[in-house]
């Protein structure tokens, strides 16, 4: 797309007046493009459906971004609720950047002595002698090698970018990237450079991107001077878009001297015209962080970061991604000081609400895949959560959780059996293994129904709970020996040896029904209903 000629020299691609965002409208998908002050005004309208340049593993900095940015406008601006049109926005984005009232801190591209969007100035510096040169967007994203999403390094070289697919990109690099090699610092906001920044929060179940954008605007507005008190952050006049400062590589930003909810940006790079309305982008490395908050450990009052309270440490997400057990700890437990978007209480009663996390996981030169995981919470379980129902809740998962990781063991020692041609003590390394990846999908089918079947449970009144619970061990039970039994084939083949593995490894998982079993409702229920399969289980144990 050619850019709009901005009345002064060098600046191409504003924000602040090119359509240059493309977004569908909630009504009828039609495809839009637009300003970033008219696409403010449609997210406070509920408008924006989704964004079709938007990858997965760039939906939380955009959001986190379009939030925070939007909070800061309100609050300089003395204004509590977002405008619904485009002018006022405007302004008072022009008005974070009163050094640049031609619009260059919103420009994709500025000179270099000159801040442009998301990209510090490097005055005396001659940008065209910087060799790490980009000609395509998904080149300058943060990086992303993992079959999960399949995302291949400049892939876009095969079609021309356009401006959102850069600024998204670039939005990805500077609020989310971690270390790579020498030079190339990570953001502030992550447990060290080989961590992640989650985005996990409390949403409307209900309504496009601007419901849950118009919600974390709202807490993030008023949560900004707990979020600067706890932090030590500047609650008026601190530093707020980190672009605006000229960055040489060789200094770094004090958290102290840092807005509540500062935008950050980590590396030293430039977006230029390649000519033709093509962009290219430069790269060049730094001597230090831009923000000085190594000891922090990823505790910078992010809204959308749980910190572990025993070891003062951001939330790093494993490469397992929010399985059910860590969502169960996020949920219920009381490991974790969530964020400011973390937040069940203040909405309408009958609010149908939604937990919602997101991560690119990255390791050592590498991703580990992008994650992201729903959770419905309903008005009835968030009451529950909130009072002092909460411990029995959490029970339940709990118990829940010790369930499943013994029928999960027990499965994994049949499946051992059964590899080993019904011998139990005949155990190798590789049967081990074989067992292992058999017992996988035991386990992924529980973590995917989890919540569902948890949520009835913490629902259901109390003397409802004992036959909910029985029900759901019975069903958990048959799906196990459901998995073992569709591992028979992989099984030995020959005729007295698969009866005896097949048998054996049978006995060994059905033990749960015996009276040895860590599963005493479970136990209890077939010693009163199946007394015969209680003693034969007694027996082979």
């Amino acid at each position: 797309m050619t850019p709009h000629h901005s009345p002064s020299p060098g600046l191409r691609w504003n924000l602040l007046d090119d359509s240059l965002i493309r977004w569908r409208c909630t009504a009828h998908g039609d495809l839009q493009r637009s300003s970033l002050p008219e696409l403010l005004a449609a997210m406070a309208a509920d408008r924006v459906r989704d964004f079709p340049a938007l990858r997965p593993h760039q939906r939380h900095p955009w959001h986190a971004f379009l939030a925070q940015l939007g909070a800061i406008a309100l609050h300089r601006a003395g204004q509590t609720q977002p405008w619904t049109e485009a002018p006022p926005w405007r302004a008072a984005l022009l008005g974070l950047t009163p050094d640049d009232a031609d619009g260059a801190a919103w420009c994709l591209v500025a000179p270099p002595g000159r801040p442009a969007l998301l990209q510090a100035a490097v005055p005396g510096e001659r940008v065209t002698d910087w060799k790490n040169v980009l000609h395509a967007a998904d080149e300058l994203d943060m990086l992303v090698t993992s079959k999960n999403h399949d995302l291949k390094s400049a892939r876009a070289r095969a079609r021309r970018s356009e401006p959102d697919d850069w600024l998204f990109a670039l939005l990805s690099l500077q609020t989310q990237e971690g270390v790579l090699g020498a030079g190339n610092y990570g953001i502030s906001r992550m447990n060290g450079g080989f961590a992640s920044r989650p985005g996990v929060g409390v949403a409307p179940a209900e309504g496009g991107w601007g419901a849950r954008w118009a919600a974390d605007l709202q807490t993030l507005l008023t949560q900004r001077a707990t979020i600067a008190e706890q932090q030590e952050l500047m609650a008026e006049g601190g530093h707020a878009l980190l672009w605006l400062l000229p960055w040489s590589g060789t200094e770094s930003l004090p958290m102290q001297e840092l807005d509540p909810l500062y935008i950050e940006v980590c590396r030293r790079v430039r977006l230029d015209d390649a000519g033709g309305g093509v962009l290219l982008a430069r790269k060049t490395v730094s001597e230090v962080t831009r923000v000085a908050g190594k000891e922090r450990n990823g505790r910078t009052g992010d809204p959308w970061t749980p910190v572990e309270k025993i070891e003062g440490k951001a939330l790093t997400v494993q490469a397992d991604g929010f399985t059910y057990k860590r969502m169960t700890e996020l949920l219920t437990g009381g490991d974790y000081q969530h964020g400011a978007a973390w937040r069940l209480d203040g909405w309408p009663r009958d609010a149908a609400l939604q937990v919602l996390a997101q991560v690119t996981v990255r390791g050592q030169g590498k991703t580990e895949g992008y994650h992201e995981r729903r959770i419905p919470i309903s008005p009835k379980l968030r009451r529950s959560l909130l009072g002092p129902q909460r411990v029995a809740v959490a029970e339940i998962a709990r118990q829940r959780i010790d369930a499943i990781s013994e029928i999960r063991k027990l499965l994994w020692h049949a499946l051992g059996i059964l590899f080993a041609n019904g011998d139990g003590a005949d155990r190798s390394d590789s049967t081990n293994d074989k067992a292992t990846r058999f017992a996988q999908p035991f386990e992924q089918g529980e973590d995917s129904r989890f919540f569902d079947d948890w949520t009835q449970e913490a629902e259901a009144d109390d003397a409802d709970r004992p036959a909910l619970r029985l029900r759901w061990l019975l069903g958990l039970e048959e799906r196990a020996e459901r998995v073992l039994t569709q591992s028979f084939n992989a099984g030995p083949r020959n005729g007295m040896q698969r009866y005896k593995a097949r048998a054996a490894a049978l006995t060994r998982l059905r033990s749960l029904r015996g009276p040895r079993s860590k599963l005493p409702d479970l136990a209890a229920h077939y010693a009163r209903s199946h007394p015969g399969d209680t003693d034969r289980t007694q027996h082979h144990e």
